[in-house]
């Protein structure tokens, strides 16, 4: 359909939440009516497959710019902002990481910190996101992409 999957979710109780976030393949800021489509096809196969026992609401929305970090590329693409993280296991005595991200590497994401540069595998990090700062919206601002 020409966007890419950033994240599926499923949470909630007795009402879950099936959020997917996605974002256009062509780089091109995401609309409603990009979220509306996604939407109806994904409920129409949801529906013909039926892959979630009980009722549930589905999300579909955009990362935003102070998006999530799921896939080893984000890492790459992202490098240069700062960033939030969390991870599995203490790395280097912490669990929680914040700093200006340098890429990943070998299956490494490179971080400096305000105690140092950090090194924590991509496979332990259960959370990921870029921090909203002045300097990630301006290069988030439409001009600046070309949308």
């Amino acid at each position: 359909m020409g966007y890419e999957v950033v994240r599926v979710n499923l949470s909630g109780g007795s009402r879950p939440i099936l959020q997917i976030m996605a974002e256009r393949i062509d780089g091109a800021t995401m609309t409603v009516d990009d979220c509306t489509d996604i939407s109806h096809t994904v409920s129409l196969l949801l529906d013909t497959e039926d892959p979630i026992a009980g009722a549930y609401a589905l999300e579909v929305s955009s990362p935003g710019i102070d998006r999530p970090l799921t896939r080893p590329k984000d890492f790459e693409r992202f490098a240069g902002f700062e960033v939030r993280m969390e991870t599995r296991w203490p790395i280097e005595g912490r669990r929680r990481f914040r700093g200006r991200l340098k890429g990943l590497k070998d299956g490494l994401i490179a971080v400096a910190t305000d105690k140092g540069d950090a090194e924590v595998p991509f496979e332990d990090v259960v959370k990921a996101q870029l921090v909203l700062t002045d300097e990630l919206i301006a290069a988030s601002a439409p001009d600046r992409r070309g949308n």
